[in-house]
């Protein structure tokens, strides 16, 4: 019974770590570019102010989750 409690608290945690972070549920997939960071002399990544603010706000985790995953920086431009 203690194994199934922890396992379940673990889910949780895990689900509310995962779940606030705006930009990895609702900005859509996150392209290749988002994912590469700059080399020296290139251009830095745009952030997305709102879901950071958003992040900041709710569930301040959220927020390591998007810059970990890429999905706080704004979309490439085509170039």
């Amino acid at each position: 019974m203690k194994k199934i409690t922890s396992t379940i608290l673990a889910i949780l945690l895990l689900v509310m770590i995962i779940l606030p972070s705006c930009a990895t549920v609702f900005c859509g997939p996150v392209s290749t570019c988002q994912r590469t960071k700059p080399k020296a002399g290139e251009p830095q990544r745009a952030v997305r102010g709102g879901v950071l603010v958003l992040d900041i706000l709710l569930f301040w985790p959220g927020a390591i989750i998007d810059f970990a995953t890429g999905a706080i920086y704004k979309p490439c431009t085509g170039k």
